[in-house]
């Protein structure tokens, strides 16, 4: 039987599970309609689920659609849960949007919807009580495609006297179905399902769940629309949630992305899988294999977490949604707080809302959440699970710290018979983008397994900040240097070094405190827009133009710091009795606009944090010291790098082509690369060498390159490469070049994109086609997209290129080098660009570097090249013919030639 997992998500309230149950009744599923206020809800498992009327937890029912077995994963609509509910989303192949008809698109659906589009997951959305007074159906579809998609069609039109304006609202979310249907006034079914698939289509239905109008239709649009996906013969299988059953054996639910997973089959090296438990509402059957698109719960794996791969399956990324605030656990008197400590993360392994912090220097746990509904749930839980009564204390923020400009920072550890020492280069990264891990450092300055394990520190823990202790976010850290001693190095000693060396850069660099931010939409009578304008001000916030809705109501969006909104919904509810709407969603993190502020008030001194030492130990007479950070430069064994060569910031509106195409955006400033690696050219290739040598070692060039391994904290398939020590021939040619880099190197490419940057663009794509065309080597050009707004990475094929559109908050240089490091491996690879940063990276990857000049030069020799090739050709075919043909012939042709 074919497969298919479908998810159903929701605004709390909008009648989620009221569906769910419809639906689970109309299947055969269930002989009775259950109801959330008679709490009796087939999937609302949980005793506090039901006296509380909310899910808390996703839940997966089975059921029989036609000829398809459908897994049904039901979850939380409360957000406070969002992030049980996004875990689920890496496994959907469909999803669908619950929207109350009475409240229209509210806040968290938006969020929702966001975290759709980001997934990528083909979405249909059911319109629930439509049966309340005052839903209009017109004007709820009109708000749909205003706020969500304009390619969201009614699909209770289908098989009504408007059934030929459905086909047009459909043909026209497609271009090659718009054509198809003015030739033949036809769209198949086929065609419908695709451009769902694709999300160029969102069907909606409207009903009421509760009164059971409009679900049947919506399930025959779910078996007539739906494509089940096809899966790989080799095994995969993607982890996104852990439980514990009612005897305590620990749950790992996946879903089985290719194969078959067999009972008592190697998931590790050494754990297996014990049972394989096929869950629906409270109850399981225990099955002997689970295939391919199959959800199931295995026992007997410690080590799991939400994200994992198995097989040809690759770790997630991070979840979107992170807890915003830290409470206090406090304790009863007689509680062991060492054992509570180690409860409580094993409770964390289930809650990804949930991150238990211990403060080592108060003696304390502390806990971020999600929000205040979140802590009653967790007080039950805790005193379900463990019979220990505890209580929350006043919440904080979580705040957390990137830096501004590049510093270099070092770390050295040399105590009597240890020594380790590290160099970093800390760079800015993209907001949202977390942190990322690289190295550059040369394996004939330091072995290839001294940098993994430097790798592994920097990616095995929270480095704290300087400003507030709070974990440093969005920055690239890249190991330039660094030295072991053959005899006395161990690996702890790294640790110390890489540890010291991060917080020794933190000091010289200039700290920046982030806070978390909401992005808002408040409906306000039209007489009240000032005060709640005046309000936004004071709330350090940021706002668009006000919309008039109707009624006299007034819409204002914008942004504002989730310190200052916390309690705001409640003012709006009391200065506009009652009319007024707060709809909020998280929207990231950001600079803290009272930074020296709330610094203060933390108080972090980050000289007394002595589990996170910003100075150095060095050696003297056969006793270590310690060196203060300001002074390790003085002492240390390495050179660092010149400061000069690491760039600036430059204040807005002066920033050179260079600076504005070729840098890293850091918000207020733009960073700046080392000299002369603007526009690029062969002379600069000399100085670029040096200051590369100088730095991370000698650069060795052979016919064949050999193989510079580069890796980050953790390879893709999750182990770590040997370096080949031989001259074997790589596999492949690629040519990797910085789209907009090289528009604004070439002049005049530069003067069309002033006029034109599409018109540049083609062009620039026409050149490297006719050149990969000579060269035949695969060609990837890649353009900067990271400051569109949700926009997902995107790959075209442009005659015999691939031209690559980075997703939103990663840059050309972070998707080349990102590249280079996966494809460097076995393959020769040369980039294109003339951003100089880029190339000293680059080269410590072992790839070649060209510059945008060199680009130029090497085009305009092929073109010459093919040129002559053509001449050549076209010269000796010629008397192609004369010369190949019988002398008998050759006398006939010359006659009748004579004749003429």
């Amino acid at each position: 039987m074919e497969k298919l997992v479908i998810g159903i998500l929701a605004h709390v309230d909008a009648g989620k599970t009221t569906l769910s149950e419809g639906i689970l009744y109309l299947t055969g599923k269930i002989r009775k309609l259950g109801r959330v206020d008679h709490k009796d809800a087939y999937l609302d498992t949980y005793n506090l689920e039901r006296e509380r009327g909310i899910t808390i937890f996703s839940k997966q029912a089975e059921f029989e659609l036609g000829n398809r077995g459908i897994t049904l994963l039901d979850t939380p609509g409360h957000v406070d849960f969002s992030a049980e509910m996004e875990r689920t989303l890496q496994v959907l192949d469909y999803a669908i949007l619950v929207i109350n008809g009475a409240d229209g698109v509210q806040g968290h659906t938006m969020t929702l919807w966001r975290l759709l589009a980001r997934y990528q997951i083909p979405t249909f959305l059911f319109i629930n009580k439509m049966d309340q007074d005052g839903t209009d159906k017109e004007k709820l579809l009109a708000e749909l495609k205003k706020r969500l998609s304009d390619n969201c069609v009614d699909f209770t039109w289908e098989k009504s006297d408007l059934q030929s304006q459905f086909l047009e609202d459909v043909s026209v979310c497609d271009e090659e179905l718009l054509e198809k249907y003015l030739e033949t006034e036809e769209i198949s079914t086929s065609d419908i399902r695709k451009v769902i698939k694709e999300r160029k289509l969102f069907p909606c239905f409207f009903g009421s769940a509760l009164k059971m109008t409009g679900v049947e239709e919506f399930l025959h649009g779910l078996e007539k629309y739906c494509e089940t996906p096809t899966y790989p013969s080799e095994f995969g299988a993607k982890v996104f949630k852990i439980a514990r059953d009612d005897q305590g054996n620990r749950l790992s639910y996946m879903k089985i992305t290719g194969g078959t997973l067999k009972v008592k089959e190697l998931l590790t090296d050494t754990e297996k899988a014990d049972q394989i438990r096929i869950y629906s509402g409270a109850k399981f059957e225990l099955a002997k294999e689970a295939p391919a698109g199959t959800i199931c719960a295995v026992t007997g794996l410690s080590q799991t977490h939400p994200g994992q791969g198995f097989g040809i399956e690759r770790e997630s990324e991070m979840p979107v949604l992170e807890p915003v605030l830290n409470y206090r656990i406090l304790l009863p008197e007689d509680c062991d707080v060492h054992q509570m400590l180690k409860k409580l993360k094993e409770l964390e392994e289930e809650e990804p809302e949930l991150h238990i912090v211990w403060n080592e220097q108060l003696g304390e746990i502390h806990a971020m959440l999600m929000g205040e509904v979140q802590i009653e749930i967790l007080k039950h839980l805790i005193w379900e699970r463990f019979h220990v009564a505890v209580e929350f204390g006043t919440g904080n923020i979580v705040y957390k710290e990137t830096i501004a400009e590049p510093v270099e920072g070092v770390g050295h550890f040399e105590p009597l018979r240890h020594y380790a020492e590290v160099h970093l280069l800390l760079e800015p990264g993209e907001p949202g983008s977390g942190l990322q891990f690289f190295t550059a450092c040369s394996e004939d300055v330091l072995d290839r397994n001294w940098q993994r394990l430097i790798l592994t520190h920097l990616e095995e823990r929270e480095h704290p900040g300087v400003l507030t202790g709070s974990p440093i976010t969005d920055m690239q850290i890249t190991l330039i240097t660094g030295r072991a001693h053959l005899k006395h190095t161990e690996g702890g000693d790294f640790r110390q070094a890489t540890y010291r060396a991060v917080r020794q850069g933190l000091k010289k660099a200039k700290s920046v405190l982030l806070e978390p931010y909401y992005e808002f939409r408040l409906e306000i009578p039209g007489d009240m827009i000032g005060r709640a304008m005046t309000d936004i001000q004071k709330m350090n916030g940021t706002f668009q133009q006000p919309e008039a809705d109707e009624d006299d109501m007034m819409v204002l969006k914008g942004s504002a710091p989730v310190s200052m909104m916390r309690d705001y919904q409640t003012q709006v509810t009391s200065y506009t009795k009652g009319r007024g709407r707060l709809f909020c969603s998280l929207k990231g993190y950001a600079p803290c606009q009272n930074q020296d502020e709330i610094v203060e008030e933390i108080g972090y001194d980050s000289e007394r944090d002595l589990d996170n030492p910003t100075g150095s130990v060095f050696c003297a007479h056969g006793a270590g010291f310690v060196v203060p950070w300001h002074e390790v430069e003085d002492y240390m064994h390495l050179e660092g790098v010149d400061e000069s060569e690491l760039g600036g910031t430059i204040p807005k509106g002066e920033e050179s082509i260079a600076g504005n195409r070729n840098g890293r955006n850091q918000g207020d400033s733009v960073y700046c690369p080392p000299k002369n690696a603007g526009v690029g050219s062969y002379e600069d290739e000399e100085e670029l060498k040096a200051i590369f040598e100088r730095t991370f070692g000698p650069v060795k060039r052979y016919k064949e390159p050999q193989f510079k391994r580069t890796f980050s904290a953790k390879s893709d398939s999750g182990s770590y490469y040997r370096n080949s020590s031989s001259t074997k021939k790589k596999e492949k040619e690629y040519l990797l070049v910085d789209g907009y880099n090289i528009i604004y190197a070439w002049e005049d490419l530069k003067e069309l994109a002033d006029a034109n940057l599409h018109a540049a663009q083609t062009k620039l794509m026409d050149i490297l086609s006719n050149y990969q065309g000579f060269k035949k080597c695969t060609l990837i050009l890649v353009f900067d997209a990271y400051k569109i707004e949700g926009h997902a990475e995107e790959v075209i094929t442009y005659h015999n290129i691939h031209v690559v559109y980075t997703k939103e908050a990663e840059t050309a240089d972070q998707y080349i080098e990102k590249t280079v490091h996966k494809i460097g491996r076995e393959n020769q690879v040369t980039v294109a660009t003339s951003d100089g940063l880029e190339q000293i990276i680059i080269m410590g990857q072992g790839a070649h570097r060209m510059s945008a000049r060199g680009l130029r030069d090497e085009i305009k020799a092929t073109e010459n090249q093919i040129r002559q090739q053509w001449h050549e050709k076209r010269q000796s075919s010629k008397n192609y013919l004369i010369d190949n043909i019988s002398d008998e012939m050759a006398q006939y042709m010359k006659e009748k030639r004579l004749e003429k």
